[in-house]
């Protein structure tokens, strides 16, 4: 006999799909375009997560692609490329609107504006060739021969890389032809560019070390990439710490992360204090957020995964060089750190003390090493934070993958900020993003949380574009 007063649904939760890797709670129910930001701006492609294979994040971007409007995805792309300073995620996104008649029409004129480096023409070439050989399609070829238009010869020949697909194979597939260039074009077909005047070139040529890093420095030839990840080998080789301040203060941060100067500080502690203020120097264009600014940082086990194979920094490390920039920005800060233990299903969560500049990752860091371990408990962590505090904050922000162990029947967080934001720094699937629960998620490694934070809030910072 049917029931004729059935329980009630909730409609927040996604019925199928738990978080932590099947272990913990049910997932938030999103819509397609939700589930794609988190997908696509906080993932370095292919790379495996704490709960997922590299290969298993491609696919959900494959499938979520066609379910999302056209535009959409192409604004997901760019925002991808030009705000969260990634690379190869835009470069997929685009290939996959190749593949649908719905999508394809917007290709062409996307791939200039997410294609900004020279070696991302043969990168995206590789991706679209990465299941099999195939001939490219109209909108493919008019955008690739665009995007040549984005470099000169000196960009042509930094990144003019022998790899099995190289940028002369681009050239004669998409054959671009401005008249004025055909000579560059000619030297791109027979590999005679001018050899570029690189750090990595005049080093490999045993050209002197203190000598070159100096004449780079002094002649703005190092890009603020190559210059933060130099510091050490600068010092090593005797370069005069006069040189490296004027290097500093010449330098265009638009394309670091918060990642890349946290991971210059600790390999380069001597430079620390000018690292920091040239971390800082960008946000002299925010205005403080007014009021109580609650932070809560996941110091848990899954925050523990590198951020790639090649690197040693964290999602962790990504979270507290974040929650440093958050602070900054802040009027009044509290700072919590929250992890658990998994086998009792119960929150360890304690207060920190609100440091200032790079001490505050490293408070972060010391609490991951007496709370990490276990899991994040999100819903128990709230609670602990709201029993410690005397009023409800203005905002609160939780920096996180959202993986999320607590216990199947009490998944459902209460957050208790006037906002309350999620900063996601994982590409997992689903995440905690519970519908009416939170303000908003807001998914990647960024600056640029912040200004979506702003936004919300009815304040108006300007965006600069970084210059390439």
């Amino acid at each position: 006999m049917a029931k004729t007063n059935p329980k009630a649904v909730d409609r927040r939760l996604d019925p199928v799909n738990h978080l932590a890797g099947g272990y913990g709670p049910l997932a938030a129910r999103q819509d397609p375009q939700s589930l794609l930001r988190r997908a696509a701006l906080a993932c370095l492609l292919w790379e495996d997560l704490a709960y997922a294979e590299g290969s298993d994040v491609v696919a959900n971007i494959r499938e979520l692609v066609p379910q999302v409007p056209a535009a959409r995805v192409a604004e997901i792309a760019i925002e991808a490329r030009t705000r969260q300073k990634m690379r190869h995620v835009p470069l997929l996104l685009a290939r996959e609107m190749a593949r649908h008649a719905t999508h394809k029409g917007l290709v062409a004129d996307l791939l200039p504006r997410i294609i900004l480096r020279a070696d991302e023409l043969a990168e995206f070439l590789a991706i679209y060739w990465n299941e099999s050989r195939q001939p490219l399609s109209k909108q493919v070829k008019k955008g690739l021969a665009k995007a040549f238009d984005n470099f000169d010869a000196y960009q042509f020949a930094k990144y003019n890389r022998s790899q099995q697909v190289k940028l002369r194979d681009v050239l004669f597939l998409v054959h671009p032809h401005p008249k004025e260039r055909t000579e560059l074009f000619q030297q791109i077909a027979s590999n005679k560019l001018p050899p570029p005047d690189t750090w990595e070139i005049a080093l490999s040529t045993g050209q002197d070390k203190q000598v070159t890093w100096t004449r780079l420095i002094t002649e703005r030839k190092l890009g603020a990439l190559a210059f933060m990840r130099n510091l050490r080998n600068m010092d090593e080789a005797g370069v005069a710490s006069a040189v490296i301040r004027q290097g500093f203060a010449h330098l265009d941060p638009g394309w670091l992360l918060p990642i890349n100067f946290y991971a210059a500080a600790r390999a380069a502690p001597t430079w620390e204090r000018e690292i920091e203020s040239l971390m800082l120097q960008g946000l002299s264009q925010f205005p403080k957020l007014p009021g109580e600014t609650v932070f809560i940082v996941d110091v848990s086990g899954s925050m523990q995964a590198g951020i790639s194979n090649r690197s040693q920094m964290t999602r962790l490390d990504v979270a507290a060089a974040m929650t440093l920039l958050a602070a900054e920005t802040c009027e009044h800060i509290l700072i919590f750190a929250t992890s658990g233990d998994d086998w009792h299903r119960i929150h360890q969560t304690e207060r920190l003390r609100p440091r200032r500049g790079f001490a505050l990752c490293d408070e972060v860091k010391d609490a991951s090493n007496r709370l990490g371990g276990g899991g994040i408990f999100t819903r128990q962590a709230l609670e602990f934070v709201y029993a410690e505090l005397k009023s409800i904050p203005d905002r609160l922000i939780v920096f996180s993958d959202s993986q999320d162990c607590d216990h199947p029947g009490k998944q459902i967080p209460k957050p208790f900020g006037k906002a309350n934001y999620i900063v996601d720094v994982s590409s997992h699937a689903h995440g905690i993003n519970y519908a009416g629960v939170w303000t908003a998620e807001i998914s990647g490694w960024s600056e640029h949380f912040l200004t979506f934070i702003y936004a919300l809030e009815g304040f108006s910072i300007p965006h600069v574009e970084p210059d390439r």
